[in-house]
């Protein structure tokens, strides 16, 4: 039945655009960002100008 066949992709595409919904929600809510620990140094330069 041809005129069927309309449906079948139509069921693909909206399987296939959830499972993609699904998959990007568990990637960004399941992210964790570690912060680093690193101990940034501040470079303090001190000039003393003598006009």
């Amino acid at each position: 039945m041809p005129q069927m066949m309309p449906l079948n992709w139509l069921t693909l595409m909206l399987m296939f655009i959830l499972i993609f919904y699904l998959f990007n929600n568990l990637i960004y809510f399941n992210f964790t960002n570690k912060p680093k620990l690193m101990k940034i140094k501040k470079n303090i330069l001190k000039y003393s100008w003598k006009w």
